[in-house]
């Protein structure tokens, strides 16, 4: 299993980056297998983790037009600066 760690500095969101976020998370689900998507954003700064099951659905993701879209607006608009991070899972643990 893989996680997509997101976390950007917000610039200044808007009604359309709620909804666009709203719809490239479905869109992570429905489409590419995306096992969880949350975000949490406070004090200015947004984390999101996806959850994945291969590096291929990742790519897949991360390349879908939409998604690409979504990235450009992020860049130019909603973020001051951003980062991602992917990382495989080696143990999990529950309780």
């Amino acid at each position: 299993m893989y996680a997509v760690i997101f976390r950007a500095v917000m610039a200044e969101p808007d009604d359309s980056y709620t909804t666009t976020a709203r719809r490239m998370r479905k869109l992570a689900r429905e489409r590419y297998g995306c096992r969880e998507f949350t975000s949490v954003t406070e004090n200015g700064t947004e984390i999101s983790i996806s959850w994945w099951d291969s590096e291929q659905q990742i790519r897949e993701w991360k390349n879908d037009p939409e998604h690409l879209q979504a990235q450009e607006l992020g860049q130019k608009k909603w973020y001051r600066s951003y980062s991602v991070q992917i990382v495989k899972v080696i143990r999990t643990y529950e309780g």
